[in-house]
């Protein structure tokens, strides 16, 4: 595995309110490769697009990095002022969001914003610029791309404009791409060109890839690793193979067992009985305790971090447990 080119330790994003402040993301800690796709999955609310919108310097206020560090190819990039960062977002860190309509701008061609990116970031002539929108457009495999540069958000498919904010987001040949659920508002053979479109674009352009998503089976076609996030914190995080098939933490098991299973008898799927909790509501201990079929009293009263369990990582006392017994 090469040096990360994407790093973020000990990171902890914290919302100020009237009661009090709120922890959104606690201790979280993950690298990425180069050419490498990092999944992150988890229930809505479990802080995977905070991460994301942490990375790409986009945080709401009045959210604010509160702890840790973000390094793009050892740069430290979370302090940076907006303007620097604004620069950095789109010409090393490119953005796919979920809902491509919010990401075009519906008074302009989409020729016209991929050469706008493009000469914001680039040092290329308008026809140059033109040139290469005509050439990102092919490559995410929308047909007669140099007469459909000329069109609106509005004349595409919402297959084709989630083509377009992928050709956007590569327009400058970013290091990293940020994709926040980019296959959740298609239909699954749409996802499924995605998802290939998106391995094939990491393969050739060698860029790291972060996918965000809360599909399991997304995360299986694509992923290298993936990272298992609950209640803002990493919950467990490895090779996609070893998490899928023996997952070492109770909640990953949890997620496993939901997926229906096309070989089995079963009439009822499971589920995780419970929620995920609120910011002000976080339990002591694990936060997954209350919900946990394996839960034990160490687990309702100290936070684990994380630790070796067999091939990945959990933050779960059960693997305390074992390791001490042995």
């Amino acid at each position: 595995m090469s040096a990360p080119l994407l790093q973020v330790q000990n990171l902890m994003v914290e919302f100020p309110t009237r009661r009090g402040t709120l922890r959104a993301l606690d201790d979280v800690s993950f690298s990425i490769a180069p050419g490498e796709i990092l999944g992150v999955v988890g229930e809505s609310g479990a802080g995977k697009s905070l991460t994301g919108a942490s990375i790409i310097g986009l945080l709401e206020p009045p959210g604010r990095i509160a702890g840790g560090q973000i390094l793009l190819g050892g740069e430290r990039i979370d302090d940076l002022p907006p303007e620097k960062m604004r620069h950095i977002r789109g010409r090393r860190i490119g953005a796919i969001f979920q809902d491509p309509l919010t990401s075009l701008n519906p008074l302009y061609t989409v020729g016209q914003q991929l050469v706008e990116t493009i000469r914001t970031h680039l040092p290329l002539s308008a026809a140059q610029a033109r040139a290469r929108a005509i050439e990102l457009l092919q490559d995410t495999g929308i047909p007669a791309a140099d007469q459909r540069i000329d069109h609106y958000p509005h004349q595409f498919s919402g297959g084709m404009r989630q083509r377009v904010v992928i050709a956007l987001a590569l327009a400058a040949e970013p290091q990293l791409i940020v994709a926040d659920e980019p296959t959740t508002a298609l239909d699954v053979s749409i996802q499924a060109q995605i998802i290939e479109l998106l391995k094939r674009l990491c393969r050739t352009h060698g860029a790291a890839v972060m996918l965000i998503t809360h599909d399991m089976g997304v995360i299986a076609e694509t992923c290298d690793r993936v990272a298992v996030m609950y209640a803002g914190r990493i919950a467990e995080i490895g090779p996609v193979h070893e998490v899928i098939h023996q997952p070492a933490h109770p909640y990953t098991a949890g997620l496993m067992a939901c997926i229906p299973d096309m070989d089995s008898d079963r009439e009822r799927l499971n589920q995780i009985d419970g929620a995920m909790p609120r910011l002000n509501a976080i339990p002591r201990g694990c936060a997954f305790n209350p919900r946990c079929p394996k839960v034990f009293d160490r687990c309702r009263v100290e936070r684990p971090d994380l630790m070796p369990a067999g091939s990945t990582q959990a933050a779960c006392w059960l693997h305390a447990a074992k390791k001490e017994a042995a």
